[in-house]
Protein backbone atom coordinates (compact mmCIF):
# COMPACT_ATOMS: atom_id res chain seq x y z
CA UNK A 1 0.00 0.00 0.00
CA UNK A 2 1.28 3.43 -1.20
CA UNK A 3 1.36 6.36 1.51
CA UNK A 4 0.90 9.94 0.84
CA UNK A 5 3.56 12.58 1.78
CA UNK A 6 3.04 16.13 3.01
CA UNK A 7 5.80 18.11 2.40
CA UNK A 8 7.57 21.25 3.37
CA UNK A 9 8.17 24.80 1.47
CA UNK A 10 11.21 25.22 -0.55
CA UNK A 11 12.74 28.30 0.19
CA UNK A 12 15.09 28.91 -2.72
CA UNK A 13 15.28 32.83 -3.44
CA UNK A 14 14.90 33.34 -6.98
CA UNK A 15 15.17 29.67 -7.77
CA UNK A 16 13.57 28.29 -10.68
CA UNK A 17 10.20 26.28 -10.43
CA UNK A 18 12.27 23.52 -11.41
CA UNK A 19 14.95 23.67 -9.29
CA UNK A 20 12.24 23.85 -6.88
CA UNK A 21 11.06 20.56 -7.33
CA UNK A 22 13.52 18.74 -8.18
CA UNK A 23 15.47 20.40 -4.78
CA UNK A 24 12.48 18.70 -3.12
CA UNK A 25 12.38 15.24 -4.25
CA UNK A 26 16.22 15.57 -3.84
CA UNK A 27 16.22 15.93 -0.51
CA UNK A 28 13.52 14.56 0.57
CA UNK A 29 15.02 10.64 -0.93
CA UNK A 30 18.14 11.47 0.79
CA UNK A 31 16.54 11.73 4.27
CA UNK A 32 14.40 9.09 2.99
CA UNK A 33 11.17 10.83 3.61
CA UNK A 34 10.11 9.40 0.32
CA UNK A 35 10.77 5.84 -0.75
CA UNK A 36 9.98 4.17 -4.13
CA UNK A 37 6.41 3.24 -3.65
CA UNK A 38 4.99 6.74 -2.01
CA UNK A 39 2.77 8.64 -3.54
CA UNK A 40 2.72 12.31 -3.75
CA UNK A 41 0.12 14.72 -2.62
CA UNK A 42 -2.48 16.12 -5.36
CA UNK A 43 -0.99 18.13 -8.18
CA UNK A 44 -2.54 21.39 -6.89
CA UNK A 45 -1.21 21.18 -3.21
CA UNK A 46 2.30 20.31 -3.91
CA UNK A 47 2.53 23.66 -6.59
CA UNK A 48 1.18 25.82 -3.73
CA UNK A 49 3.29 24.48 -0.92
CA UNK A 50 6.44 24.46 -3.72
CA UNK A 51 4.94 27.98 -4.57
CA UNK A 52 5.30 27.21 -8.12
CA UNK A 53 2.90 27.18 -11.02
CA UNK A 54 0.80 23.93 -12.16
CA UNK A 55 1.77 24.14 -15.69
CA UNK A 56 5.98 24.52 -14.29
CA UNK A 57 4.93 21.41 -11.85
CA UNK A 58 3.95 19.29 -14.62
CA UNK A 59 6.40 19.85 -16.86
CA UNK A 60 9.37 19.13 -13.90
CA UNK A 61 7.13 15.74 -13.24
CA UNK A 62 7.45 14.82 -17.16
CA UNK A 63 11.18 15.33 -16.92
CA UNK A 64 11.50 13.41 -14.12
CA UNK A 65 9.34 10.25 -15.59
CA UNK A 66 12.09 10.82 -18.53
CA UNK A 67 14.41 10.18 -15.84
CA UNK A 68 12.69 7.22 -14.21
CA UNK A 69 12.55 9.06 -10.77
CA UNK A 70 8.80 9.49 -10.80
CA UNK A 71 5.72 7.71 -12.84
CA UNK A 72 2.47 9.56 -13.64
CA UNK A 73 -0.63 7.07 -13.67
CA UNK A 74 -4.09 8.26 -14.19
CA UNK A 75 -6.34 8.07 -11.45
CA UNK A 76 -3.70 7.23 -8.94
CA UNK A 77 -1.09 10.33 -8.94
CA UNK A 78 2.25 10.52 -9.21
CA UNK A 79 4.08 7.67 -7.66
CA UNK A 80 8.24 7.93 -6.45
CA UNK A 81 10.07 4.83 -8.73
CA UNK A 82 13.41 3.41 -8.08
CA UNK A 83 15.52 5.00 -10.81
CA UNK A 84 16.35 3.18 -13.64
CA UNK A 85 20.62 2.85 -14.02
CA UNK A 86 20.40 2.52 -18.13
CA UNK A 87 19.52 6.33 -17.70
CA UNK A 88 22.35 7.11 -16.25
CA UNK A 89 24.30 4.82 -17.99
CA UNK A 90 23.64 6.96 -21.69
CA UNK A 91 23.82 10.05 -19.84
CA UNK A 92 27.56 9.17 -19.12
CA UNK A 93 28.08 7.87 -22.84
CA UNK A 94 26.80 11.21 -24.19
CA UNK A 95 28.81 12.96 -22.34
CA UNK A 96 32.09 11.55 -22.46
CA UNK A 97 31.59 10.54 -26.14
CA UNK A 98 33.15 13.87 -27.12
CA UNK A 99 36.83 13.25 -25.80
CA UNK A 100 39.93 12.41 -27.82
CA UNK A 101 41.33 11.19 -24.80
CA UNK A 102 38.32 9.10 -23.41
CA UNK A 103 39.96 5.44 -23.25
CA UNK A 104 43.06 6.61 -21.08
CA UNK A 105 40.42 8.83 -19.20
CA UNK A 106 37.88 5.70 -18.29
CA UNK A 107 40.64 3.13 -17.97
CA UNK A 108 41.55 5.77 -14.63
CA UNK A 109 37.82 5.18 -13.87
CA UNK A 110 38.03 1.37 -14.21
CA UNK A 111 40.70 1.65 -11.93
CA UNK A 112 39.75 3.47 -9.06
CA UNK A 113 36.20 1.21 -8.96
CA UNK A 114 37.66 -1.70 -9.51
CA UNK A 115 40.64 -1.71 -7.35
CA UNK A 116 38.79 -0.23 -4.37
CA UNK A 117 35.73 -3.19 -5.45
CA UNK A 118 38.73 -6.18 -5.28
CA UNK A 119 39.98 -5.29 -2.14
CA UNK A 120 36.34 -5.70 -0.14
CA UNK A 121 35.53 -8.46 -2.57
CA UNK A 122 38.30 -9.94 -1.14
CA UNK A 123 37.02 -9.47 2.19
CA UNK A 124 33.51 -9.99 1.37
CA UNK A 125 33.08 -12.59 -1.52
CA UNK A 126 29.88 -15.15 -1.19
CA UNK A 127 30.50 -18.85 -2.78
CA UNK A 128 27.91 -17.15 -5.16
CA UNK A 129 29.86 -14.14 -6.09
CA UNK A 130 33.39 -16.51 -6.80
CA UNK A 131 30.95 -18.72 -8.76
CA UNK A 132 29.86 -15.92 -11.14
CA UNK A 133 33.48 -14.85 -11.53
CA UNK A 134 34.54 -18.49 -12.19
CA UNK A 135 31.41 -18.18 -14.92
CA UNK A 136 32.78 -15.52 -16.54
CA UNK A 137 36.44 -17.10 -16.59
CA UNK A 138 35.10 -20.08 -18.43
CA UNK A 139 33.42 -17.79 -20.88
CA UNK A 140 36.45 -15.48 -21.27
CA UNK A 141 38.65 -19.07 -22.07
CA UNK A 142 35.94 -20.34 -24.18
CA UNK A 143 35.40 -16.85 -26.49
CA UNK A 144 39.98 -16.11 -26.18
CA UNK A 145 39.40 -16.07 -30.46
CA UNK A 146 36.08 -14.01 -30.66
CA UNK A 147 36.74 -10.09 -30.08
CA UNK A 148 32.69 -9.54 -29.56
CA UNK A 149 32.16 -12.10 -27.37
CA UNK A 150 35.39 -12.33 -24.99
CA UNK A 151 35.40 -8.37 -24.76
CA UNK A 152 31.71 -9.13 -23.24
CA UNK A 153 33.07 -11.99 -21.18
CA UNK A 154 36.09 -9.99 -20.07
CA UNK A 155 33.47 -7.33 -18.60
CA UNK A 156 31.17 -10.31 -16.65
CA UNK A 157 34.63 -10.87 -14.99
CA UNK A 158 35.26 -7.33 -14.20
CA UNK A 159 31.55 -6.67 -13.15
CA UNK A 160 31.59 -9.53 -10.78
CA UNK A 161 34.49 -7.92 -9.42
CA UNK A 162 32.48 -4.87 -8.14
CA UNK A 163 29.26 -7.41 -7.76
CA UNK A 164 31.68 -9.26 -5.14
CA UNK A 165 32.48 -6.19 -3.52
CA UNK A 166 29.35 -5.89 -1.68
CA UNK A 167 29.12 -2.05 -2.25
CA UNK A 168 25.85 -1.04 -4.05
CA UNK A 169 27.58 2.43 -4.13
CA UNK A 170 30.36 1.15 -6.65
CA UNK A 171 28.06 -0.93 -8.38
CA UNK A 172 25.77 2.00 -9.16
CA UNK A 173 28.82 3.84 -10.54
CA UNK A 174 30.37 0.74 -12.24
CA UNK A 175 26.78 0.04 -14.07
CA UNK A 176 26.08 3.95 -15.08
CA UNK A 177 29.49 3.49 -16.84
CA UNK A 178 28.84 -0.02 -18.48
CA UNK A 179 28.66 1.51 -22.24
CA UNK A 180 31.49 2.85 -22.42
CA UNK A 181 33.48 1.06 -20.31
CA UNK A 182 32.12 -2.18 -22.68
CA UNK A 183 34.27 0.20 -25.52
CA UNK A 184 37.35 -0.36 -23.24
CA UNK A 185 37.13 -4.23 -23.04
CA UNK A 186 36.78 -4.21 -27.23
CA UNK A 187 39.69 -2.02 -27.36
CA UNK A 188 41.65 -4.21 -25.16
CA UNK A 189 40.70 -7.76 -26.86
CA UNK A 190 41.80 -5.97 -30.48
CA UNK A 191 45.29 -6.05 -28.55
CA UNK A 192 44.97 -9.89 -28.11
CA UNK A 193 44.99 -10.56 -31.54
CA UNK A 194 47.85 -7.99 -32.80
CA UNK A 195 50.30 -9.38 -29.93
CA UNK A 196 48.86 -13.23 -29.57
CA UNK A 197 48.14 -12.34 -25.84
CA UNK A 198 45.88 -15.13 -25.45
CA UNK A 199 47.47 -17.58 -23.12
CA UNK A 200 48.38 -14.01 -20.70
CA UNK A 201 44.97 -13.22 -21.11
CA UNK A 202 43.20 -16.65 -19.75
CA UNK A 203 45.89 -17.04 -16.67
CA UNK A 204 46.47 -13.21 -15.78
CA UNK A 205 42.18 -13.34 -15.09
CA UNK A 206 43.07 -16.52 -13.08
CA UNK A 207 45.11 -14.88 -11.16
CA UNK A 208 43.08 -11.51 -10.17
CA UNK A 209 40.11 -14.77 -9.13
CA UNK A 210 43.05 -16.38 -6.88
CA UNK A 211 44.03 -13.12 -5.30
CA UNK A 212 40.27 -12.90 -4.33
CA UNK A 213 39.82 -16.55 -3.37
CA UNK A 214 42.97 -15.64 -1.09
CA UNK A 215 41.53 -13.15 1.20
CA UNK A 216 44.00 -10.60 1.44
CA UNK A 217 42.77 -7.20 0.17
CA UNK A 218 46.20 -5.92 -0.50
CA UNK A 219 47.16 -8.77 -2.86
CA UNK A 220 44.18 -8.64 -4.82
CA UNK A 221 44.95 -4.81 -5.06
CA UNK A 222 48.33 -5.32 -6.55
CA UNK A 223 46.91 -8.22 -8.61
CA UNK A 224 44.35 -6.21 -10.83
CA UNK A 225 46.65 -2.91 -10.83
CA UNK A 226 49.56 -4.90 -12.63
CA UNK A 227 46.24 -6.60 -14.80
CA UNK A 228 45.97 -3.12 -15.78
CA UNK A 229 49.13 -2.01 -16.18
CA UNK A 230 50.24 -5.09 -18.63
CA UNK A 231 47.27 -3.81 -20.94
CA UNK A 232 48.36 -0.66 -20.61
CA UNK A 233 52.07 -1.13 -21.81
CA UNK A 234 50.45 -3.22 -25.08
CA UNK A 235 48.51 0.01 -25.83
CA UNK A 236 51.40 1.79 -25.59
CA UNK A 237 53.64 -0.31 -27.86
CA UNK A 238 50.52 -0.01 -30.23
CA UNK A 239 51.00 3.23 -30.33
CA UNK A 240 54.62 3.69 -30.81
CA UNK A 241 54.27 1.03 -33.69
CA UNK A 242 51.51 2.54 -35.23
CA UNK A 243 53.41 6.42 -35.43
CA UNK A 244 56.67 4.70 -36.48
CA UNK A 245 54.43 2.79 -39.84
CA UNK A 246 52.78 6.53 -40.30
CA UNK A 247 56.38 7.97 -40.49
CA UNK A 248 57.65 5.48 -43.02
CA UNK A 249 58.17 6.94 -46.34
CA UNK A 250 56.01 5.10 -48.90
Amino acid sequence: MTETFEITRVDEQGGKGFEKVFAFLRERLLAGALKPGDRLIPERELAAQLGVSRPILREALRALTVLGIVEIRDRVGTIVRRPDISVLNDFFTFALAHRADLMDDIVQARVAVECQSIRLAAERASVSDLERLQAALRRIEATIDDADLGALADFDFHHAIVQASGSETLRVLYDSMSAVLMRSHVDRRHLVRIFDMRTYLIEDHKRVFDAIVGGDPEVADRSLREHFAIGDEFRRKLAIEGGRRAGTPD
